[in-house]
């Protein structure tokens, strides 16, 4: 494969409006109201660019990649491998055999939870904050192979005491597995120390980038981080995909997560030896259309002004977090003030998934629960939160819709 392009350095001035005639979806209605979608850290809405990039390939130029030797074999591997180049300029990988193609960010993790060599007592460090998916393989090596787990706490605003990470790492940690950024909230960690302190002591570092690939700019190679894991749904792409990158010296010597065609180089009767990265780690037939919808999602979301799109989130975000600061019923959790445009907040006197109810007969869509994060909400003091998360495509009056929903959710329940 060739190394990564530079993305065309053309970018579409920021218009709102023009966005969100990029998305369908977003011109219907719910309970006989204006969709107000405010649930995009749960998964994002997809430009059309990305639904007709998939119905195109379904409809024009279909067939399973990399083993076939037909027209339209060769011409549906191009479009596969030329994702890969895409994910790899996205996140600057130094090629595109670094980054290996995923069912979605679970599996990525899950990929190089399977491949830590533990022996008893051996240590994995967390953060409470992390996503289940990002707590949960380590809690298989805990229970299966003796792993102990080392939780790094945060401040109320998810701030990360950097002192307090060198202390827990030691000699029998085998990984360091945190978010670059908070699902709950938004909140980013510093990366690139934490993994400067890792690497010091000789761990290899795992950085949970679902949410910050959307809010932020990426650089694996900046970082130095390991391993990068994130998913496709959640940056308008579709889902059924998801990204690990890993640098090509460890994804060569880390060991399959399955077993089946294409993951291998030779199969006989008495040996198997496996296939080269990024293929070793894919077994059998990828999400090749999926991968196809990425490419569009990426290509789309490059030729946006990226610069004005962070600037128009931070607007949202501060619009709403002042807005929810002048009720006295209302508790916002995690206000660091760099936060991602993530709010999650509790209201006095009512259950989330009751505000969350009410206001999508509104039309507002937000989420209520544990955002698969309990030891968060354990180490917050609540069972579940409310949480609004914008987008490049809300806008300023959604914010106010979404205020207005919540005060007359907060009478209906007083």
């Amino acid at each position: 494969m060739n190394a990564p392009q530079k993305p065309n350095d053309f970018k579409r001035p920021f218009d709102v409006a023009r966005i969100r005639d990029d998305f369908p979806i977003l011109s219907r209605a719910v309970n006989g109201r204006p969709l107000v979608y405010l649930d995009n850290a749960a998964s994002a809405q997809k430009p059309e660019a990305v639904i007709e990039a998939m119905a195109g390939a379904m409809r024009g130029s279909y067939a399973n990649v990399h083993r076939g030797l037909h027209t339209l074999a060769n011409e549906t591997t191009t479009a596969f491998e030329a994702a890969r180049e895409a994910v790899a300029r996205l996140i600057n990988a130094p090629q595109p055999e670094c980054i290996v193609f995923t069912k979605g960010g679970t599996q990525a993790i899950n990929i190089v939870a399977n491949g830590v060599n533990i022996q008893p007592g051996d240590e994995i460090v967390l953060s409470v904050m992390e996503h289940h998916s990002n707590i949960v393989p380590w809690h298989f090596l805990r229970e299966r192979r003796g792993a102990v787990l080392k939780w790094l706490d945060i401040d109320d605003d998810g701030g990360i005491d950097l002192a307090a990470f060198d202390a827990l790492i030691g000699p029998r940690t085998k990984m360091v597995a945190i978010s670059h950024m908070s699902n709950v909230l938004g909140a980013r960690t510093p990366a690139a120390e934490i993994v400067r302190i890792a690497h010091a002591k000789g761990v290899p570092v795992l950085l949970d980038g679902c949410q910050a690939v959307v809010h932020s700019r990426v650089d694996v190679q900046a970082l130095d981080v390991d391993f990068y894991a994130f998913t496709g749904h959640k940056l308008y792409g579709p889902t059924g995909i998801g990204v690990l990158y890993g640098k090509r010296e460890l994804l060569a010597q880390w060991p399959p997560f399955e077993g089946g065609g294409e993951m291998i180089d030779i199969v006989e009767r008495e040996r198997v030896l496996y296939n080269e990265p990024p293929h070793r780690l894919e077994a059998g037939t990828p999400p090749i259309l999926e991968a196809i919808g990425l490419k569009a999602a990426f290509d789309w979301y490059e030729a946006q002004d990226r610069t004005a799109i962070e600037a128009h989130e931070a607007m949202l975000r501060d619009r709403a977090m002042d807005a929810l600061r002048g009720l006295n019923w209302v508790t916002l959790h995690g206000q660091a003030s760099d936060k991602a445009s993530i709010i999650a907040f509790s209201v006095e006197g009512a259950h989330p998934h009751d505000i969350a109810q009410i206001l999508d007969r509104q039309g507002v869509a937000i989420r209520a629960g544990h955002h698969c994060a309990q030891p968060l909400m354990q180490r917050l003091g609540v069972s579940a939160t409310a949480r609004a998360s914008f987008a490049c495509y809300n806008t300023a009056e959604e914010v106010d819709s979404f205020i207005e929903a919540l005060h007359k959710a907060r009478k209906l329940l007083s």
